[in-house]
């Protein structure tokens, strides 16, 4: 069973800075397995959940329009967690960010959220004007 745990988020200014942990048990990156990725969406208040950033099997990386070159994905194999830095946030960033993982889920698929097998319980990430 994968499970996943999110944390790192928080209370920001606009322009300020977090960094986003996604913890898995359950699942590992392996170079020899194609389509398996962990990525981050976010919900805010009366909006649908959606696609933020995305880490797949091979390392390759997916960014929204709406954060790229803001933020920024990785991975430490050895902890099994992938991060999300994110910088010069704004409050229209504010949101839960949950993270999700699939170990089957094609490039086209990525940004669609009801793909994802599995997902963590997310963070909160306000920023403040």
């Amino acid at each position: 069973e994968v499970q996943l745990q999110a944390s790192g988020g928080g209370l920001v200014q606009t322009g300020g800075s977090l960094r986003l942990s996604c913890a898995a048990s359950g699942f590992t990156f392996d170079d020899y397995v194609d389509d398996h990725a962990i990525a981050w969406f976010r919900q805010a208040p009366g909006r649908e959940r959606e696609f933020v950033a995305a880490i797949r099997w091979n390392g390759n990386k997916l960014y929204a329009d709406s954060v790229k070159g803001r933020s920024t994905i990785s991975r430490d194999n050895a902890k099994n967690t992938v991060y999300l830095q994110m910088n010069s946030l704004k409050p229209e960033d504010t949101a839960v960010y949950y993270c999700a993982a699939d170990s089957q889920i094609i490039l086209s698929s990525i940004p669609n959220s009801r793909l994802w097998g599995s997902w963590g319980q997310g963070t909160l990430v306000t920023v403040s004007s």
